[in-house]
This record gives structure tokens, C-alpha cells and sequence, in this order.
């Protein structure tokens, strides 16, 4: 190729640049969210096969020990435009879901238990003897909220989340996540943006699913260090004279370095004399608060190194009183776990029958997708960045994407949210699930073979 070729070449080049982002242009999709939008988002991009095998865990009728009825035991729930309210809604199979979702179009999905009978058979039932209709499995669930943080945060409030508050989040997925693998033995476990203002768990291991509300509750109690409610000026109470290693490894490993490197000067903690009096009333010897009160009213440091010098400052008196003993010294890391530890929605945990937004739902205040969010990696997740509805549709007008067979998905900036879901998430719990039921469905042929040779 000749050097007059080259050069028509990149302009060439050049002007299909140009076609391809004029033609982004014109087909661009305004940003909202309405009913139209989502029927579209239901029609084309949201992955029902995927959400079908997850929810199936391997009694997908292929194996001859699957629970043919499994799946049509499952509640959903749909909340349609006007909050309008449809509960113990069932499907058995997964063409059934997608014409259930795509006539009904709802702005929420909400994902409960499996019950032992149809639930939307239920009333054929009696509330005692052999025929009872109640949950028998549902994944143990977690719901955080950033909102629940608003005394520990000064940049937003309410719903309201940005990236110097979102580290909270980041910080709740880094100690649940380790502690339900490590001290419970859990491998199966999904994270979720609930699309505007925190994060959801689903912990989805057999032994998981068939927790009772007490052990469920037992699991949740675990993680509990909060001891006070809102009016209480000491939230965090860690007593005994060795913390629990769980709370060990939290404090060094995550909470410690997130407060001193992150939101210590993010929030700006000590900014202020209102915002430091906050913290002194978590120290409950009045000689130690007086002294720090003072040299803080009297020392104005530029707001740069404020938050830093003052939290030294404390941890310097703190650890310096070896005469007042080991409550006195314990302070330091309570202040820490007040302003980072995961703060749960702990009802939602404790009981089967408590429904959870699912997946791949479009938040219809933001128009965000409830993307998964990979917890090796989670620092790097980025709420604003999330996929929007109107984004999504913008991106299949174009034509600038192709997915491959019928996975229009796979042609949108959702592609690697539902391939991270398919390949790190649901293809190793399917994996487990089918050889769970392999495992059971021998022990059943080789009892019965006992049986008849008997």
C-alpha cells in the first residue's frame, strides 16, 4: 500500500468515526424513566434465561433427582406504576416468567421464598396438618443502606450517595463477604447495587437456602457490634478483654485503613467543633474530652490537615493512659467501627419470607440497572457509572453493538455485568447444585436397592 493509500485510508477511518457518533446522536434516547422504556428494557436486553437457572439451582428437569415443581414453588412479587401491588406470583418455566414480565411490564421485581406448595395455589391449603403452605428455602439475604449511615456522613443525606460516601459501601461488602466465607464456610454469594442508595447479599449455598428464621437470626446476631439507638452518643460498645477475631480481623484488615486514609478527611470528622463534640462523647472520661477540647478551640489548623492532626491528637492521649486500663484505650477502635462498620437491615436477614429486589431490576428513581458487583474488586465499582435505562436503549438504537444469537444484552455496557453474573457467578453454582442432586438422587437408588435386597 502506497503512502497516498494510507493517508485515504485514515480518512476513511476518520469519517466512519464520525457516522458512527453522529449516528449515536440522532438515535440517542432521552435520560428518565417511563413505562416505555422499560418495556423495551423487558423485551430485549433483561436476561431471563440467566435469572431462570439461578433461581431453578439445577431442578431444571434434565436430571432424573430434580425437583420438577422447584421453581413454580417460587414467589415473586410486582409492583406496577400507581405502587400498585401484586404479590405470590408463580411460574413454571421460564417462558412463563418472561410473558408474565413483559404483559405486566412492572417497576419492580421482588424475589421471596420457595414455599412448600404453589403460592398462587396457597388458599387451596389449610394452615395445619399435612397440606401447610410455608417457606421451605430462600436465600439468606443482606440489605444495606447508605441512608442508615447519615451520622457518620457529612458530604449527602437521606438517598442521596457520592463517591466520597460510597466507600461505606465498599467497606460493608469487604467485612460480609470475608466473614460469610471464612468463619461460615459460604461459597456461593452474590452482591448487588440496588440501584440508588446501597447494597444487597444473596447468599445462595444449599445449606443457606435451608436456614430456619432462627439460624438465620444467630448468623445476623453475629455480625451485630451496635448496641444503641439514635439518641445514644455511644452506638458501639466492644467489651471483654479481647475483641472477637472476626472483629480483629475487620479492624485491621478493612475498617482501620478506610477511616484514617478515606473518610477521615473525606467527611471531614473533626472539621468542626459540632462535629468533634460527637466523637469526645464516645470518650467517657471527662479529663481526657477536656484536654482535647482545648487544644482543638484553641489550635485552628488549615481544614487540609485538621482531621488527620486531630485524630493523632486523641490516639496519641488515648494510648498514652495505661493507668486508666484497656476501656479507656478500646475508644479508639469504637470510634472506628461507629463510623465504618456495616450497619444491616437485620430484619430483612432473620426471616424466609422476606422478599429482596432482584437483579437486573431498573431503579425507577434513578433509571439504574441493579447490576452485580464482583467483591474482589469492589473498591472499583462506581454507582454513577452504572448503566441506565435510557443509556441502554440509546446504545441498541445505534446498531453500533451486536450481541451474539438472541443476547441483545450482550451488545450493551450491560454485557459485563450479566457475563460476570453467568461465568463467576452462576455457572460455579450450578456446578455444585447439579452435583448436590447427583449426590442425593444415588443415595436414594442405592437405599432403595438395600431395600428390595433386603
Amino acid at each position: 500500500m502506497n503512502r497516498e493509500e494510507v493517508e485515504n485510508g485514515g480518512d476513511d477511518m476518520l469519517i466512519d468515526r464520525d457516522e458512527i457518533e453522529q449516528r449515536r446522536l440522532e438515535n440517542a434516547v432521552p435520560e428518565g424513566f417511563n413505562a416505555d422504556y422499560l418495556k423495551a428494557y423487558y423485551g430485549k436486553i433483561f436476561p431471563y434465561v440467566d435469572m431462570f437457572k439461578w433461581l431453578s439451582y439445577g431442578n431444571d428437569g434434565k436430571h432424573p433427582g430434580c425437583d420438577h415443581s422447584y421453581f413454580g414453588r417460587r414467589e415473586f412479587s410486582f409492583t406496577l406504576d400507581n405502587d400498585i401491588y401484586l404479590r405470590f406470583q408463580s411460574f413454571n418455566s421460564v417462558s412463563e416468567l418472561e410473558n408474565a414480565i413483559k404483559e405486566k411490564c412492572p417497576f419492580k421485581i421482588d424475589i421471596g421464598p420457595v414455599y412448600s406448595v404453589d403460592p398462587s395455589k396457597r388458599h387451596a391449603y389449610s394452615q395445619g396438618g399435612d397440606n401447610i403452605f410455608t417457606p421451605v428455602e430462600k436465600e439468606l439475604v443482606f440489605d444495606i443502606d447508605i441512608s442508615d449511615y447519615d451520622d457518620a456522613r457529612y458530604c449527602c443525606s437521606g438517598a442521596d450517595v457520592c463517591l466520597e460516601c460510597w466507600p461505606l459501601m465498599t467497606i460493608a461488602i469487604k467485612v460480609i463477604d470475608t466473614a460469610l466465607r471464612d468463619d461460615f464456610g459460604f461459597s456461593h454469594i452474590l452482591w448487588v447495587y440496588s440501584g440508588r442508595r446501597g447494597v444487597h447479599c444473596w447468599v445462595c449455598d444449599g445449606k443457606a437456602r435451608r436456614l430456619n428464621n432462627e439460624q438465620r437470626a444467630a448468623i445476623v446476631d453475629y455480625f451485630r457490634v451496635y448496641k444503641g439507638n439514635e439518641n445514644s452518643s455511644k452506638k458501639v460498645s466492644l467489651v471483654g478483654p479481647a475483641l472477637h477475631p472476626f472483629l480483629v480481623r475487620s479492624h485491621t484488615e478493612v475498617l482501620k485503613d478506610y477511616f484514617e486514609k478515606r473518610l477521615l478527611s473525606s467527611q471531614n470528622l473533626f472539621l468542626n467543633e459540632e462535629r468533634f463534640e460527637k466523637i469526645l462523647e464516645m470518650i467517657p472520661d471527662e479529663s481526657v474530652t477536656s484536654e482535647l477540647r482545648g487544644r482543638w478551640l484553641s489550635n485552628k489548623r488549615s481544614r487540609e490537615e485538621i482531621n488527620v492532626a486531630r485524630w493523632d491528637q486523641l490516639k496519641n492521649l488515648l494510648q498514652s493512659n495505661k493507668q486508666k486500663g484497656q476501656g479507656l484505650r478500646r475508644c479508639i477502635e469504637e470510634i472506628v467501627f461507629t463510623f465504618t462498620y456495616p450497619r444491616l437491615d437485620m430484619e430483612v436477614s432473620k426471616h424466609m419470607n422476606h422478599l429482596l429486589k432482584a437483579p437486573f431490576c431498573v431503579h425507577p428513581k434513578t433509571g439504574r440497572v441493579c447490576v452485580p458487583i464482583n467483591p474482589k474488586n469492589c473498591e472499583e465499582f462506581n454507582p454513577s457509572a452504572v448503566p441506565i435505562l435510557s443509556q441502554l436503549l440509546g446504545e441498541l438504537n445505534t446498531g453500533g453493538f451486536k450481541g451474539e444469537g438472541d443476547n441483545e444484552w450482550d451488545g450493551t455496557s450491560l454485557g459485563d455485568c450479566v457475563r460476570y453474573f453467568r461465568e463467576s457467578f452462576l455457572q460455579p453454582l450450578l456446578k455444585s447444585c447439579k452435583e448436590e442432586i447427583e449426590t442425593s438422587y444415588n443415595a436414594k437408588v442405592q437405599q432403595s436397592r438395600n431395600s428390595i435386597s433386603w
